[in-house]
């Protein structure tokens, strides 16, 4: 246990001018725009590939999760160039010392995987400059809501989006997305690793969406972990089934008394990415009567198209009535985390007379940049 106290002293103690002394940066890189203030690794290189070094002397394997084993040199630094680019976008990270997986000491911690974890990001270009902040473009707030679940019998927290005139517009009401997560995250993932406030802002800037709160809740799947025995298909039943009694019945309601929103349906919309993009499902599609608007983001869950009658307590019996009530009905995915099922899904509704909106991420998987994309698509159709 002393060695492994070590060994993280000294990894925390590469990140400052130490790891750099006598050091020649790989040519064409640059650090990681994740990293914490002065830290100059992970870097990034203008071709996509990434560069790891570690200060662990005494280890005995080092390794970077999902990218493989670093190499030692006689300085005690362990070092990890990727052969290939890595595909652009956001990604996790852990560094592994010895079998024990941690967050890099020299990055920002995120809340990924079940776990606090690190993250490293491979430009887009002149792409992704709607998730970035821009000079000129007034920034909207990422709000913490506290509230009391008396469902949970615990003290939770909502981050709220409010567009940069809400302060100034005392009068105005707003609509309300309520934005969902995927497994193994929580509700500061949309903001911090989704980029969301910068995507709203530069969408509203540009007139492309109206001006609306949104709403990032923990969505109680941050760790899967059947009880002793169980069957695991039946904790998949269980997991995160409560949300959907916490978003309709303390969540909102918290959200209308404190903030100045629009509480009709008409200005209520729902989204999700992955498994919150089933829970976004299972939500709206059993209360219609309290959103217009449905986004699936790699998660559009399991609709069998052959009862359309009976899902969703019939949700999809009366396609005319369904297609009045539910304004945008939007399903996405990345065009590499096989998008066959989804893409055949948003055809069979379109043949059952369900109006949808199909969207497939060039070149992307399940991952963020996917869903970046898919509320870049999303968000300006809502509202509207």
């Amino acid at each position: 246990m002393k060695n492994l106290f070590n060994l993280l002293f000294l990894l925390l103690f590469s990140s400052g001018l130490y790891a750099q002394v006598g050091h020649t940066f790989p040519e064409g890189t640059f650090p990681n725009e994740h990293n914490i203030v002065g830290a100059q690794y992970p870097r990034i290189g203008e071709d996509g590939r990434t560069h790891f070094r570690v200060f662990a002397p005494d280890a005995q394997k080092v390794e970077i999760s999902f990218r493989g084993e670093m190499k030692k040199g006689e300085d005690g630094f362990w070092t990890l160039s990727s052969e290939k680019p890595e595909v652009v976008g956001f990604h996790y990270y852990q560094i592994i010392i010895d079998g024990v997986s941690v967050a890099d000491p020299n990055g920002k911690p995120y809340f990924g995987m079940g776990k606090w974890v690190s993250g490293i990001e491979i430009p887009e270009g002149k792409e992704g400059d709607y998730y970035r902040p821009k000079e000129g473009v007034a920034k909207g707030a990422v709000r913490e809501e506290w509230y009391y679940s008396n469902i949970r019998k615990e003290w939770r927290k909502s981050l709220v989006y409010t567009p940069a005139e809400y302060d100034q517009k005392k009068d105005k009401k707003y609509p309300v997305l309520y934005l969902q997560h995927g497994m193994g995250e929580n509700e500061t993932s949309w903001a911090n690793q989704g980029k969301m406030n910068f995507i709203m802002d530069n969408l509203i800037a540009e007139g492309k969406a109206t001006p609306m709160i949104v709403v990032m809740d923990n969505g109680n799947i941050e760790s899967f972990q059947p009880r002793p025995g169980e069957d695991p298909n039946e904790a998949r039943m269980r997991f995160g089934a409560d949300f959907g009694s916490i978003l309709l019945e303390e969540i909102i309601p918290n959200i209308e008394s404190k903030y100045r929103v629009l509480t009709d349906r008409e200005n209520r919309a729902m989204a999700g990415l992955s498994w919150g993009g089933l829970q976004t499902f299972n939500i709206t599609l059993n209360n219609l009567d309290k959103f217009a608007y449905i986004g699936g983001f790699s998660g559009a869950g399991r609709i069998d198209t052959n009862q359309l009658d009976t899902a969703y307590n019939g949700a999809f019996k009366d396609p005319k009535a369904f297609n009045e009530k539910v304004k945008v009905f939007f399903i996405g995915i990345g065009s590499e985390e096989n998008p066959e099922r989804t893409k055949s899904l948003s055809e069979s509704l379109k043949n059952a007379g369900i109006n949808n909106i199909y969207y497939e991420s060039p070149g992307t998987a399940h991952e963020f940049l996917t869903w970046r994309r898919c509320l870049k698509e999303f968000a300006p159709l809502i509202f509207k």
